[in-house]
């Protein structure tokens, strides 16, 4: 009899740090302790599980274009089928997308409990805030808050870059959204241990009725504009979705790329509209490297596989606010010499 696979779902605004979270707990576990991750991203370049893929995960699959919570619905069962079926393994990381309610993914893992006759168990669903910019993000995003809501346990991250001050009223914030849930300081890039959030056995959203209205429009949505930001050869599998808007600029040749130029570029983002830029990033000295920019940090890490990048020198997805960051989009595609889509 196949045993049972625990369901960890990681859930947190953009750039919050989850990725970096998961990778972060698998040194810690034993050798023979199977893990596979199933993420789920706006955009259509597949940088995180590229970088996962690196790990000693055993597998790594990605949902792309699209929200499993709302317009994606079912692709989560059915992937997690497949992983079940390849690997059976020991426990399953849920990576959201930034934008994503954790109550729909929750409702869709009860339903595979009873169908699979307790094949699944949901263990936690943990929320990862980031300290440093939730103040200002939660102020714009219901789903930033929601998140913070319906969770079994929030994992502060980004802290160390807060003044005593200034992490207190982080917490005064998180305490009136949900002040029963337990609060933990993230090690840096050590993360937490993660027998602080294995075993919990999570009892949200185990009803039906028991709040899903909230969660049926879809409407969050509409808090999050996607762009692909490319420089080279067309840019592969951009598909048209509804929610976003598309513009093609033509410029044809462009200036050297270079850290240099990039973080220029990157310091003319408003962290108030623009809240996340990744993708990869070729220089003509030092070779294809992935970029992960989040509310004015970024890191660029050196990537061998050079594959991912389908022919572009650079080709990177940027996440902001609706109605502001094509404005912000424009002005750093034309920086780079890089067309915008």
């Amino acid at each position: 009899m196949a045993q049972t696979t625990q369901i960890t779902v990681f859930t947190g605004f953009l750039g919050a740090g989850k990725t970096t979270l998961i990778l972060s707990l698998l040194p810690q576990l034993p050798q023979d302790y199977k893990t596979c991750m199933l993420k789920n991203e706006y955009g259509d370049v597949e940088v995180d599980s590229q970088l996962a893929k690196q790990s000693n995960l055993s597998s790594v699959n990605e949902i792309l274009n699209g929200c499993m919570c709302c317009t994606l619905v079912g692709r989560m069962k059915d992937a997690l089928l497949e992983i079940k079926e390849k690997y059976n393994p020991d426990r399953i990381f849920v990576e959201t997308s930034g934008s994503a309610f954790p109550a729909t993914l929750a409702f869709q893992i009860r339903e595979l409990e009873r169908e699979t006759n307790n094949a699944f168990k949901l263990d936690a669903i943990v929320t990862v805030i980031d300290a440093e910019n939730f103040t200002g993000y939660e102020d714009t995003s219901q789903t930033a808050k929601m998140q913070a809501a319906y969770s079994d346990v929030i994992l502060i991250n980004k802290w160390e870059h807060l003044s005593e001050r200034d992490y207190d009223t982080v917490l005064d914030h998180l305490y009136t959204l949900n002040d029963s849930t337990p609060k933990i300081k993230c090690n840096g890039k050590a993360g937490v241990d993660p027998n602080l959030i294995f075993g919990l056995d999570s009892k949200l959203f185990q009803l039906e009725d028991s709040g899903s209205k909230l969660f049926e429009d879809g409407a969050h949505n509409d808090e999050v504009e996607t762009l692909t930001v490319f420089r080279g050869a067309h840019p592969h599998s951009c598909h048209d979705h509804e929610h976003h808007d598309h513009e093609h600029d033509t410029t044809q040749d462009g200036p050297v790329l270079s850290e240099a130029l990039l973080t220029t570029s990157l310091a003319t983002l408003s962290k108030d509209s623009v809240w996340r830029v990744k993708g990869f990033v070729t220089f003509p000295t030092s070779g294809q490297h992935i970029l992960n920019w989040a509310f004015g940090r970024y890191e660029l890490t050196p990537f061998e596989a050079g594959s991912s990048h389908h022919g572009n020198d650079l080709k990177l997805t940027m996440m902001g606010e609706r109605g502001e960051v094509k404005r912000f989009a424009k002005k750093f595609s034309a920086s780079l010499g890089a067309s915008l889509h």
